[in-house]
């Protein structure tokens, strides 16, 4: 064998070595990066504790979930509106957020949030 031949048989072991390392690399950070995401979904905890801070929101007919986490983010009572977002559509007062104008506090998790704006919901379930 050549010398440049075994040159470009090593050279292509190693550029296939590395993309090898590449994406098990990638594979591996977005993983994590999912498991996070899923984890928060259920344990993401408030802004800040108790008592927190008082911020009043409006939500008005027709207004999809993602305008209503990202007026949540940016208003700091959440960190994450797609986190938000998809806790949203988790809950189980995802069908009864009724319009209105609502005073939310950085304590309250998002579950929390949710149910302060469904008025009623309680009852509803108790009849049941």
């Amino acid at each position: 064998m050549k010398l440049t031949q075994i040159l470009s048989t090593i050279l292509s072991a190693i550029i296939k070595i590395a993309i090898a390392i590449w994406i098990v690399n990638f594979i591996y950070t977005k993983t994590l990066a999912a498991y996070d995401f899923g984890y928060r979904v259920f344990t993401e905890a408030p802004i800040s504790p108790a008592p927190g801070r008082d911020v009043t929101i409006s939500y008005t007919e027709g207004k999809s979930f993602k305008d209503l986490a990202k007026s949540l983010e940016e208003k700091g009572l959440v960190r994450d509106y797609k986190l938000a977002m998809v806790q949203m559509y988790a809950s189980a007062y995802k069908n009864t957020i009724k319009p209105g104008a609502y005073t939310l506090n950085t304590s309250m998790t998002t579950e929390e949030m949710m149910k302060a704006m469904s008025p009623g919901a309680d009852e509803e379930d108790k009849e049941e």
